[in-house]
């Protein structure tokens, strides 16, 4: 089984910073701890409201780290000129609405597929790594293929959010939606909600290739450092796997 990738959501290390104003804590220096203890690249998500990566944020990250980012962002206009400017390794599109705490959900990459073809071309033209973040849906996962979306990124957080039978149901269908945009050659991702005590059925899905995580590994480093949760959450996820 191949190994699964980490990538390390560092945003709220912006939160934090935000919420004084000035320079610290730094989210370049989280990334760079990030990537010295196991993980295999960075997420950072450009909002629109700017409320906790700044512009300024990924220009420092894409020339400070050796690892992949990725950049999350909106399908606008907006957040496409930043990406073709920056050419991250990686933009993965999410649904964002500025009165919402967290992304509360996949993309509707079905019903947009109009306002997301061009949008999604013009980034893979620009060598940018297309990924959609959707529900583990069968129509989602066909608009995607529809799109020439070569990721996908499954929203794991009705999956986080429940238990017993109901997390049993969720498991599955995200096991099975893997499956299936494996089977149609996109590589499936998954990310939102995810902590030490969930990961693991999650990591051990072996078409899933990458779990993006951030606001648990920040919160438990506020306790443990952000080194150590980062090898802990890549301890369990190669246990998984193995």
């Amino acid at each position: 089984m191949s190994k699964l990738r980490l990538g390390v959501n560092i945003d709220h290390v912006a939160t934090i910073r935000n919420a004084r104003g000035g320079l610290y804590p730094d989210p370049v220096r989280a990334a760079m701890i990030a990537s010295e203890h196991g993980a295999d690249g960075i997420t950072a998500h450009l909002r629109e409201d700017r409320r906790h990566i700044i512009d300024e944020d990924i220009g420092r990250l894409i020339g400070a780290i050796a690892l992949p980012l990725n950049m999350e962002m909106a399908a606008t206009e907006e957040m496409l000129a930043i990406a073709l400017r920056h050419r991250p390794h990686a933009a993965c599109i999410v649904p964002e609405r500025r009165e919402e705490v967290t992304t509360e959900g996949g993309l509707d990459a079905a019903g947009q597929h109009n306002h997301l073809k061009p949008l999604i071309s013009r980034l893979a033209d620009a060598g940018i790594r297309v990924s959609v973040f959707i529900e583990p849906d069968v129509r989602q996962i066909e608009a995607a293929m529809m799109l020439g979306a070569p990721v996908v990124e499954f929203h794991t957080g009705r999956y986080a959010h429940t238990e017993g039978e109901e997390r049993a149901f969720e498991l599955a269908r995200i096991a099975e939606a893997a499956a299936l945009a494996a089977k149609n050659g996109i590589e499936p991702h998954a990310g939102h909600g995810l902590t030490f005590d969930n990961v693991q059925p999650i990591a051990a899905i072996p078409q899933i290739a990458e779990l993006n995580i951030g606001h648990f590994l920040i919160g438990e480093a506020i306790f443990e450092g952000l080194g150590p949760v980062v090898q802990r959450m890549r301890l369990l996820m190669d246990e998984a796997r193995g």
